[in-house]
């Protein structure tokens, strides 16, 4: 049997985060993609220019569409950027009975702000609840809990269990904007506490960093991989395609990793 994801998530013109980055992972590790855009940007490897959302009407349309037809195995939320956005996603995953990675995109590499002040208390209300495991970075979960951004372990666990309170199954604080020799992501979910930890990779070349680990967990909840298994898997994924992807000449800013490191070299 064929796995499928869906991605729901803006598109990036650059290529490297996005809609783009996920049906590279998707299909990187033998996934069909399907896809439901919920915003067009503007941008490349230095910065986004202009953000223009997809309507809510078009956005429900896209996901009924697919789901109508096509057995989808996984879905991952990326880029929601307003709260029409928020509610038209929530609507659509209604009768939906797959397991959710909400990747909670609030700011670029860039450091343009994604996701509207006012959108976040949609977001932790509407979509939190429906996700099997959300994966924010250090910033992401600041902004999700309302508290400074994390530079402890304890610090992690306490927006984690906020994060878990507000009705995710399961969450990962991911620790790439974090300092040390190594990038250490925790996983919490009613097991208790994981950790994922690979060397730090010293590159430019980051951009969509955030998307493609969130869509590779995605690929592997598709796969039938559990949980824990999946990160694992995707945590891998990444850190070669940073690996990979150092040798990249895309742009004058933040480059991409490479999603297909095993098919070509860069």
């Amino acid at each position: 049997m064929t796995s499928v994801a869906m991605t729901i998530a803006g598109s990036d013109s650059g290529g490297g985060a996005g809609i783009q980055a996920d049906i590279k992972t998707f299909s990187a590790l033998n996934v069909f993609a399907t896809s439901v855009i919920t915003a067009v940007t503007a941008q490349n490897t230095r910065g986004v220019s202009a953000v223009e959302d997809i309507s809510p009407t078009m956005i429900r349309e896209q996901m009924r569409a697919v789901l109508a037809d096509i057995t989808v195995h996984a879905i991952k939320i990326g880029m929601v950027s307003r709260c029409e956005t928020i509610h038209a996603v929530a609507g659509g995953l209604t009768d939906y009975s797959g397991p959710v990675v909400l990747d909670p995109v609030m700011v670029a590499t860039s450091g343009d702000r994604l996701l509207r002040e006012d959108a976040i208390s949609a977001l932790i209300s509407s979509l939190v609840p429906k996700a099997t495991i959300v994966t924010p970075n250090l910033p992401e979960a600041a902004l999700l809990t309302g508290m400074p951004v994390s530079e402890t372990r304890s610090d992690m666990t306490r927006q984690a269990e906020t994060i878990l309170n507000a009705g995710a199954r399961a969450v990962l604080i991911k620790g790439g904007h974090g300092t040390g020799c190594d990038s250490i992501d925790l996983l919490f979910d009613q097991s208790g506490v994981t950790e994922f930890s690979s060397p730090r990779v010293d590159t430019r070349n980051d951009h969509g960093t955030g998307c493609t680990l969130a869509a590779a967990i995605t690929a592997g909840l598709a796969r039938g991989l559990s949980l824990h298994e999946s990160v694992g898997a995707a945590k891998t994924y990444l850190q070669d395609a940073l690996i990979a992807g150092k040798a990249l000449s895309i742009g004058g800013g933040h480059g991409p990793v490479h999603h297909f490191h095993k098919w070509w070299p860069a």
